[in-house]
């Protein structure tokens, strides 16, 4: 590899300043995550049906810009620090947009998110595909996602109980949400002014056709696999965390509860996150991924079982499924790279960028499919927002939050377990 431009920071200096970039994106991807569907229902007014629309089809361009920016990317050799210096401050536009919609304004609401979604697209594809070259071993790709995995925690833990209390004080999520991309910008312009982007020191002369780069993908088993176990992972995720604010409020009739245990689960990731990075890097993250498996289905097991659970017994409970779910984020995110070096080893043609593209496509149907599945289940048994809700609704709210996680988890399993990759798996192909 040779660098783009020099960085004095020193090779774990600048693993450490990269890293940081996630703070800044999830202080956006947590605000999405954890209050945009219960914005839209709560603060909009927005029937939990057509809130659960907007969401999913918002949820669906998301993935299909982040498609559109890897092949973007890929095809026309892009700057990914560039696409992320110059993206910063649109992002965060954009972002204050998306939560200063007028109540009722369904049209608006969408429109916004679109736009907001579009414009992160572009800029945190090229900043996940840059990792492929700026960390160059697993052990160094354990590394980048343990830290990335331990800013985005952090960032998780801020927003949670920052952006209910701004718009407490505020009154005004619009206001609320300024707050948060004055710090997310420059923190963003900053991270792509200092870390380098080495590129191949023997680069490509031949730029794949799309629809070529895809064929290869398709061929690559790790990367397909890959992309099963990470969406039925991340549905199980996005399941848990946005069913979390109506448990607490609806049926343990604790409303405050609800954004500590959201903040608590972003502490939860980061005391999570060291140990599954030294599994990664001791054991193969393919190991870590399965033990954060059964973990996570040994929880609600033992949480099903509880008759009448209160705050405190909820709140263990999630913070056990919070540290198996970053156990899956990191293994994911050590392996996606590793899986673009194993499809160039078995066909001779790397495709980078588009990978990173296809792989977000594929998780935001996944979380699409989820939000729309919350909102359409919790109206046909009877939801409405801010009323004491009925028997089949706290059913619904239940165990949507415990079962459907479980039986995605175990689908998960079945596909890491089809994962090619072992510990020793790229270091063989690199002596070869």
């Amino acid at each position: 590899m040779r660098a783009e431009r020099g960085n004095r920071a020193g090779p774990n200096g600048t693993l450490v300043i990269f890293s940081a970039g996630d703070f800044a994106f999830n202080l956006y991807w947590q605000a999405i995550s954890l209050y945009l569907l219960f914005y839209y229902i709560d603060a909009l007014a927005l029937p939990p049906a057509t809130a659960g629309l907007v969401f999913m089809i918002g949820a669906i361009w998301d993935g299909a810009a982040d498609f559109l920016a890897g092949a973007a990317a890929e095809r026309m050799r892009l700057s990914y620090r560039r696409l992320v210096g110059w993206g910063a401050l649109p992002l965060g536009l954009t972002f204050v947009a998306m939560f200063s919609v007028p109540t009722g304004a369904a049209a608006f609401a969408l429109a916004t998110q679109m736009m907001f979604r579009t414009l992160y697209a572009f800029t945190n594809i090229p900043y996940a595909a840059w990792t492929t070259r700026v960390a160059q071993t697993s052990r160094d790709r354990s590394l980048v996602a343990g830290l990335r995995m331990g800013f985005g925690s952090a960032a998780g833990a801020l927003v949670a109980l920052l952006l209910p209390w701004l718009v407490t004080r505020t009154g005004s999520y619009g206001v609320a949400s300024a707050i948060l991309a004055v710090v997310a910008v420059p923190l963003l312009a900053i991270m792509a002014w200092r870390v380098p982007e080495p590129t191949p020191s023997a680069a490509p002369t031949q730029r794949l056709a799309i629809w070529s780069g895809l064929a290869v993908l398709a061929r690559n088993r790790a990367f397909v696999v890959l992309n099963v176990a990470s969406a039925a992972g991340g549905a199980a995720t996005a399941l848990t965390s946005q069913s979390v604010l109506y448990f607490f409020r609806y049926v343990l009739q604790d409303a405050p509860g609800g954004p500590r245990a959201l903040a608590a689960m972003a502490v939860s990731s980061l005391v999570a996150v060291p140990l599954w990075t030294a599994l990664a890097r001791t054991r193969g993250a393919r190991t870590a991924w399965l033990g954060a498996g059964v973990l996570a289905l040994i929880v609600p097991a033992v949480f099903a079982l509880t008759s009448s659970p209160g705050s405190t017994a909820t709140a263990a409970f999630l913070l056990a499924m919070q540290a198996a779910f970053v156990g899956f984020a990191l293994a994911a995110w050590t392996l996606l790279p590793d899986t673009v070096d194993w499809g160039e080893a078995q066909s001779g043609k790397r495709v980078e960028a588009l990978a990173f593209g296809t792989y977000a496509l594929m998780q935001k149907i996944a979380l699409a499919g989820t939000g729309f599945a919350i909102g359409m289940i919790y109206q046909a048994n009877g939801f409405v927002a801010g009323a004491v809700q009925g028997p089949a609704s706290l059913y619904a709210i239940r165990w949507l939050m415990l079962a459907g996680p479980a039986l995605l988890i175990a689908a998960m399993l079945a596909a890491v377990l089809a994962i090619p990759l072992r510990r020793d798996t790229m270091a063989s192909l690199r002596r070869a």
